[in-house]
């Protein structure tokens, strides 16, 4: 009986607000909740990666594998097809093992774990948003992820031919011993910028779309952008190999003509929306008093006619209260 009188006492769940509304208290506590989720997401992950880190550590050293086999020196080989000797990965640390690992199942984890915690960010943001903006997210969010991953890939693809030109600065009388975490530290770091790289035309799809860039200006653009996206490929690409350079220029180049492209389609699409295209500099536009943030009209009910008053007494043409 005590039990139940206390549960009629508690106050009733709180409402949520559609518009996304909550106190400084409330935002601070879904904060810490949503990162509460992503540390434990990339927790997880990263258990995971610790069992098979024999299989990660594999997957990122076979470009350098690919490399010696190129030049003859896999399996037991000492020198390479030139006469040169054969590098290889050392770890020159006592705490060089651990650490790498600690790196590896890191990287993993949160690679592997971004899903979760680029949905948490999403989601403390998204309530602030008006309903076109979500839905340009939406969009911006599914293209950017497979964009992210595409230049990460072609990083990683050409990772054997980075080494191939970097390794042949070698004098002949020295060997030349890559430290593992040089060699981790390298393959992140290409990743990431290849994978950053490829998400500028995302970047100008956005400018455009919220009105701040238009596609004809971005087209006139073509010729400084060609050289500077070839530019920035030959300090991106390690030693400024030209196979590489070429790759990522000629890739990047595409990615910016299809963004100049999304954004001449959707100035022609605003085009046809905007009611006032095809009025003249001097000629007035009708003006819309309607909210914009409403689908639909309601209709106001008309207000109640007050009951008629009792016509007042008068005395002297005027009323008892004057």
């Amino acid at each position: 009986m005590l039990k139940s009188a206390r549960k009629q006492e508690r106050s009733p769940k709180p409402v949520k607000d559609e518009e996304g509304r909550m106190s400084l208290g409330d935002h601070l506590r879904e904060l810490r909740n949503r990162l509460a989720k992503a540390v434990l997401a990339i927790v997880v992950v990263g258990v995971v990666a610790a069992v098979f880190n024999e299989e990660i550590y594999k997957f990122l050293t076979a470009p350098f594998n690919d490399y010696l086999a190129s030049v003859g020196c896999s399996g037991d080989a000492v020198l390479a097809n030139d006469g040169s000797r054969c590098p290889s990965l050392v770890q020159t640390d006592v705490l060089g093992p651990f650490t790498n690992l600690m790196k590896i199942v890191l990287m993993a984890a949160v690679v592997g774990a971004a899903p979760v915690w680029l949905y948490q960010i999403w989601a403390f943001v998204a309530p602030g948003l008006h309903r076109h903006e979500k839905r340009y997210a939406y969009g911006f969010v599914a293209a950017g992820t497979p964009l992210f991953l595409v230049g990460g890939w072609l990083a990683y693809a050409i990772l054997p031919q980075t080494f191939s030109v970097l390794l042949g600065f070698t004098n002949e009388s020295t060997q030349n011993l890559p430290t593992l975490e040089a060699y981790l530290d390298l393959v992140t770091r290409m990743v990431v910028v290849f994978g950053l790289a490829f998400e500028l035309p995302l970047f100008l799809v956005a400018l455009n779309f919220i009105g701040l860039v238009s596609g004809k200006r971005m087209a006139g653009w073509w010729r400084g952008m060609v050289m500077g996206l070839t530019v920035f490929a030959a300090f991106a690409t390690p030693g400024g190999e030209p196979i590489s350079m070429l790759i990522l220029a000629g890739s990047l180049s595409v990615l910016y003509f299809i963004a100049v492209g999304v954004a001449l389609v959707n100035d022609k699409r605003r085009a046809l929306r905007n009611p006032d295209a095809g009025l003249s500099e001097d000629e007035a536009s009708e003006i819309d008093l309607r909210p914009d943030d409403i689908g639909e009209i309601e209709s106001v009910p008309a207000a109640r006619a007050l009951p008629e008053a009792s016509a007042p007494e008068r005395v002297n043409a005027y009323d008892d209260i004057t």
